[in-house]
């Protein structure tokens, strides 16, 4: 995919894995920090049903304050790895922004927001929860692998939709860059308000995925976007 205007300069145009039957659905997945789309494009093709598009985004490459200053693509700055710091809230909302754009455009070709599901991998999965909730339209699902709330002392107070999506929530319980603790804690906030969660832990996974965790993720998408 080649990089094509878009609402950031910095964007590159999202990788696409088109649906091989008549496209009754959509999964909008989210790479991590400083990766990009082609990689999970090539693992979600593996697993989706035939019905369904993925649309892999890639993020913006952008100065992060973790490593140093040094660019890479991101969806909004870390500053740290500690739990309690302060956190880059205009760059996660313009980031959710941002999906709901990407929600909305494929509404537009004709899938219903209930038939299109969001997540994403870490710095991802937190966009995409964080866009889950301040969505007003109900959505299909939410993945969250190896990821966490982000600004979650702010939630419930700022949910707009959503609290009856089903969420599946994975964690390496072996992590060392998002510590497993922090996948527990959020778990422990979203049962506060959400109605469908699951959690799953991966013994002895690092901050990966694993044919385990991706035979889940499958499970989930043909039962909460099955066929029409």
């Amino acid at each position: 995919m080649g990089n094509q205007p878009s609402n950031n300069e910095d964007m590159a145009a999202p990788v696409i894995v088109n649906a091989t039957a008549r496209h009754t659905a959509t999964l909008i997945f989210l790479h991590g920090l400083g990766d990009t789309g082609h990689g999970w494009a090539a693992g979600l093709a593996e697993i989706k049903p035939a019905y369904l598009k993925c649309v892999c985004p890639n993020a913006p490459t952008m100065p992060v304050t973790l490593n140093a200053g040094f660019r890479m693509p991101s969806w909004f700055d870390i500053y740290t790895l500690q739990q309690t710091s302060m956190q880059d809230e205009e760059g996660i909302k313009k980031a959710a922004e941002n999906l709901h754009t990407l929600i909305d455009e494929e509404e537009k070709k004709g899938i219903p927001s209930n038939r299109i599901m969001v997540g994403g991998f870490s710095q991802g999965g937190a966009v995409s929860i964080y866009a889950a909730l301040t969505y007003k339209k109900p959505l299909g699902g939410l993945l969250m692998l190896s990821s966490w709330l982000p600004l979650s002392n702010q939630f419930p107070e700022i949910v707009k939709g959503n609290t009856e999506t089903a969420i599946f929530q994975a964690h390496g319980d072996v992590d060392p860059v998002v510590p497993f603790a922090w996948g527990e804690l959020t778990g422990k906030k979203l049962k506060t308000f959400v109605k469908n969660y699951e959690f799953k832990s991966y013994a002895g996974l690092m901050h990966s995925s694993c044919p385990q965790e991706m035979d889940d993720v499958k499970q989930f998408i043909n039962k909460h976007l099955p066929p029409v």
